[in-house]
C-alpha cells in the first residue's frame, strides 16, 4: 500500500486527495493511505478564512471535500504544523510522497513608503478578521473615519470594499465573525475607492462579484466615464471581461442617491502614505499606459484621504525549511519540487485562478505521482502508523475528521438567528469544543 501526505486542507489539498484516491483504486480499494495535514485543527483553509461570509454558495464546495474525508482511504490529521512538528524531511521517510498545498497565507506587501504605518492592513488580514482566522481576531481596523481605501483590481478588492460597504441587514444568512458584524455596523465609513494602476480593460474582477455592488442597499459604486476606452475596444476583450467593463461601464448610469460611495480609481498608482502617526491618506500618481500595457508614471499626483487602506495586490507561500523558494511560492518544475515530493495549488502556481483552477492542478500532480508511484508497487513506509507515534513524542495532539465534526456542530450551534454558525475565533476553544 502507498502513503501519502497532503500538506494544507484548503481546495489544492482535497483536491489532490481526491484525485490521489481515484488514482490508486477508488474508495474501495486498499491501493493508498492519503492523509490531509493541516496546522488547524480544522479543515477547508481558504474556504473556511477566505471565501467572503456572504457567498455561503461558494462555501458550500466544502460538501464536495466532505465526500472525500469520508473514503476509507482518506484521513483528516489537524493541529500539525509542518516545519515546527514534523519537518519535510521526516514525512519523507515516513510517507511515498509529500504533495505541499499551503495556499498562499501572507500579502505582498506595496514597496512605498508609509506602508507601515497603524491604519494599512493587508487583505489577507482584513479578510482574515471578519472571516474568523484566529491569528486575525484581535485585529481592529479602524472604522472611525468617512473614508477607506482598497489597492487592487480583483476580486479580494472587491470582496474588501463590499464588506466595508454593506449594512448589517445584508449580512444574514452568512457566517460572518460576531465580533466584525458588531463592528462593522458602528463603522463612520462612507466611501471607499478602489484604487487600480491601470484601466477598466485589465481589471481582474468578475462579473458576479462586480454585479453585486450594484444592488447594495446603502452604496452604490462611482466610475469615471473617461477612463474607459471606446466602446466599441470591449468587443476584442474575452467574453468574461466585457460582460465585467460592461458592468463598470453601467455603474455611470447609476443614481448617486444612497449614503455610500465605492469609487473607482482607474489609473491610480500607490507611491506613498502620510500621516500624523498613523495612516491619513494615501498618495497616487496619475498612470498611462504603454505601448505594451504597463502602468507608467505621469507626474502628476493627488491624495486620497484614508484612515484605513486595505492592499489586496496579491500573496505569498510560507516557506518551509529545505523546500526551494523563491518569488513567493516553491520552486517546481511543473508541480514537482524534488524526489517525491510535489506542490499544488497557489504553493505552485502564486495566487491565480479560482477555487476551481485547483482541481485540474491537483489532478495533474497526482498523475505525475501515480507515474512515478505505480498502483500496486510499495516501499513499505508506515505513512500515519509512524507519524502519530512521533507526534505524540513531541507533545502534538492531532486532532481527526470526527473532531472537526464535533466542532462544526458546537458551531452551528452558537450562530445567531439566520446564520449557518458562530466560528470560533481561539485556538484553544477549538480544542476546548473535542474536550481537550
Amino acid at each position: 500500500m502507498r502513503h501519502f501526505a497532503v500538506v494544507g486542507s484548503g481546495p489544492a489539498g482535497f483536491y489532490t486527495a481526491e484525485a490521489l484516491e481515484k488514482a490508486y483504486g477508488g474508495a474501495d480499494s486498499a491501493g493508498a493511505r492519503i492523509d490531509i495535514l493541516d496546522r488547524y485543527p480544522v479543515p477547508y483553509g481558504l474556504i473556511r478564512f477566505g471565501v467572503a461570509p456572504d457567498h455561503q454558495s461558494l462555501k458550500a464546495v466544502s460538501k464536495r471535500y466532505d465526500k472525500v474525508a469520508e473514503n476509507a482511504g482518506v484521513d483528516f490529521i489537524g493541529n500539525v504544523t509542518v516545519g515546527r512538528d514534523v519537518s519535510v524531511a521526516e514525512l519523507l521517510e515516513l510517507y511515498d510522497a509529500v504533495i505541499l498545498a499551503t495556499g498562499a497565507p501572507h500579502d505582498r506587501k506595496l514597496g512605498i513608503r508609509g506602508e507601515d504605518l497603524p491604519g494599512v492592513i493587508g487583505s489577507a488580514e482584513f479578510v482574515g478578521w471578519y472571516n474568523g482566522h484566529p491569528e486575525f481576531a484581535d485585529l481592529d481596523p479602524p472604522l472611525a473615519g468617512s473614508h477607506a481605501a482598497v489597492v487592487g483590481a480583483g476580486n479580494v478588492a472587491l470582496d474588501c470594499a463590499r464588506i466595508l460597504s454593506k449594512t448589517r441587514h445584508e449580512f444574514e444568512g452568512s457566517d460572518i465573525v460576531g465580533h466584525a458584524l458588531d463592528a462593522l455596523d458602528r463603522s463612520a465609513i462612507r466611501t471607499v475607492t478602489i484604487l487600480g494602476r491601470r484601466g477598466p480593460h485589465q481589471v481582474a474582477m468578475t462579473p458576479k462579484e462586480l454585479g453585486e455592488l450594484g444592488h447594495l442597499e446603502a452604496a452604490v459604486p462611482e466610475v469615471e466615464p473617461a477612463d474607459f476606452p471606446p466602446v466599441e475596444a470591449d468587443e476584442a476583450l474575452d467574453p468574461g471581461l466585457r460582460k465585467s467593463v460592461t458592468l463598470l461601464r453601467g455603474f455611470a448610469d447609476l443614481e448617486r442617491n444612497k449614503p455610500k460611495r465605492i469609487v473607482f480609481d482607474f489609473f491610480a498608482k500607490p507611491v506613498a502614505i502620510e500621516g500624523d502617526g498613523r495612516a491619513e491618506r494615501i498618495i497616487v500618481e496619475r498612470t498611462l499606459l504603454d505601448d505594451s500595457g504597463a502602468a507608467r508614471g505621469t507626474g502628476e499626483t493627488y491624495a486620497v484621504p484614508a484612515p484605513l487602506i486595505i492592499t489586496a495586490i496579491g500573496y505569498s507561500t510560507s516557506p518551509i525549511a529545505d523546500v526551494p523558494f523563491e518569488g513567493g511560492k516553491f520552486v517546481n518544475q511543473n508541480g514537482r519540487i524534488g524526489d517525491r515530493l510535489f506542490a499544488v495549488g497557489w504553493a505552485r502556481r502564486g495566487p491565480t485562478g479560482t477555487i476551481g483552477t485547483n482541481r485540474p492542478d491537483g489532478y495533474e500532480v497526482a498523475d505525475q505521482v501515480a507515474a512515478a508511484l505505480p498502483p500496486g508497487s510499495s516501499d513499505n513506509r508506515p505513512g500515519a502508523e509512524g507519524l502519530k507515534p512521533l507526534l505524540e513524542q513531541r507533545g502534538v495532539m492531532p486532532t481527526d475528521y470526527d473532531d472537526w465534526r464535533k466542532i462544526e456542530e458546537t458551531e452551528t450551534g452558537r450562530a445567531r438567528p439566520g446564520s449557518p454558525r458562530e466560528k470560533f475565533v481561539r485556538h484553544q476553544d477549538w480544542l476546548q469544543a473535542i474536550g481537550r
